[in-house]
């Protein structure tokens, strides 16, 4: 009985999912941090594409299977910012032992980092072209390309920051500290034994993986694209989630935390989703297009409508109470009552309708856009 692999299938990914992270975690001293966050975040969410490619290429066989192709990647984009990112905050919060609101200052609130503007600002091409594939109800491979080229576009931008001060070893966890304290090649040589044993075990789990998924809500009498859309991404996630709240806990490294949380969403909602119709049409033998049903429609519409709401947070480049909480309760009513997910996205639209009036108001204080344009001023467009 499939449904029985679950017992190893689940801690499998998981595993692999740890090993990866703590390769990427010890990968980012050997590059420059400002590229460090967004090649970490991508690296811990490789899970998130081995798992993402067995649906893609088993629905190119199978028309039944298709609808899957959405319920992963917006689970987890779902879990990112309706999760995550309160989390982020609530840890960070209760760690630095401040008041929660003060007449003077308002709410306590996580301060980003200039360069993290650039991450918030890149959300914005990516929901906007998403939207185009949402009311167009196709994800081509011409799609794959313009969002893979958002992606690199961002890593383009980063590359061209300077570098900072590093995570200190001594911080990392046991396993990745002992391969950093190694000397040298044997700690680089550890780095890829460690993304390699990972990898080697997406390759051979990830499809027992998503079929014992897939067998396990069958016999518990639960909809498999519930399965796959919110515990195929917790599991394979949940490595990464440890590391960015244990950045979180130590305060000083909350908007690194939440900058992390971030670059995960940009490459989810470019470069994964990309892969797609790629894996797709390969499994088919000709370029095919993946056709969205309206079940379909409303996710990746849910999930677009929270993820602009959490950029309108975000845009003023600090992440408070109120906006941690709101994140949250949405999330949790949709997770536990799903029959209210459309009327959930009138809720997030109408709040994101607020949000979007008050940008437009406050426009000329400082924002993640004014931000952008001073650093293009210093390191991307600064003359000789």
């Amino acid at each position: 009985m499939e449904a029985v692999n679950a017992i190893w299938t689940f801690p499998a990914i998981v595993l692999a999912a740890l090993l990866i992270a703590w390769a990427a975690e010890c990968g980012q001293f050997y590059i420059s941090q400002g590229l460090a966050l967004a090649v970490l975040a991508w690296v811990q969410t490789l899970p998130e594409f081995a798992v993402e490619a067995v649906i893609a290429m088993e629905a190119s066989q199978d028309p039944a299977k298709v609808h899957l192709v959405t319920a992963n990647f917006t689970g987890s984009l779902r879990l990112f910012v309706g999760l995550g990112w309160p989390l982020v905050y609530f840890i960070a919060f209760f760690c630095s032992r401040q008041k929660l609101y003060s007449k003077e200052k308002g709410f306590w609130s996580i301060r980003m980092e200039d360069q993290q503007a650039i991450a918030v600002v890149t959300l914005l091409p990516a929901l906007f072209y998403f939207l185009i594939i949402y009311f167009k109800g196709t994800l081509a491979v011409f799609d794959g390309v313009v969002l893979a080229l958002i992606y690199f576009f961002y890593l383009y931008l980063l590359s061209k920051l300077p570098s900072e001060s590093k995570e200190g070893v001594e911080e990392l966890d046991f396993i990745p500290r002992s391969v950093m304290h190694l000397k040298p090649p044997l700690n680089v040589l550890g780095v890829f034994g460690l993304f390699a044993l990972g990898a080697a075990i997406l390759w051979f789990g990830a499809h027992p993986f998503l079929d014992s998924m897939l067998a396990l809500a069958l016999s518990l009498g639960v909809s498999q694209f519930v399965f796959v859309q919110w515990l195929a991404p917790f599991l394979s996630e949940f490595p990464e989630q440890l590391s960015a709240y244990r950045w979180a806990a130590s305060v000083t490294k909350a908007p690194m935390a939440l900058a992390n949380f971030v670059s995960s969403s940009i490459n989810q909602w470019t470069v994964l989703v990309a892969t797609v119709p790629f894996i797709y049409s390969f499994g088919r033998g000709a370029w095919s297009v993946i056709v969205f049903d309206d079940h379909q429609k409303v996710e990746i519409l849910l999930t677009i409508v929270q993820s602009y709401l959490g950029f309108l947070f975000l845009w003023s480049m600090d992440f408070s109470f109120p906006e941690a909480l709101g994140l949250f309760g949405l999330w949790f009513v949709q997770f536990i009552v799903p029959g209210v997910r459309e009327e959930i996205t009138w809720v997030y639209a109408g709040w994101a309708l607020v949000e979007t009036a008050r940008l437009v108001k406050d426009r000329h204080r400082e924002n993640a856009f004014s931000v952008l344009k001073k650093l293009s001023r210093e390191y991307f467009f600064k003359r000789a």
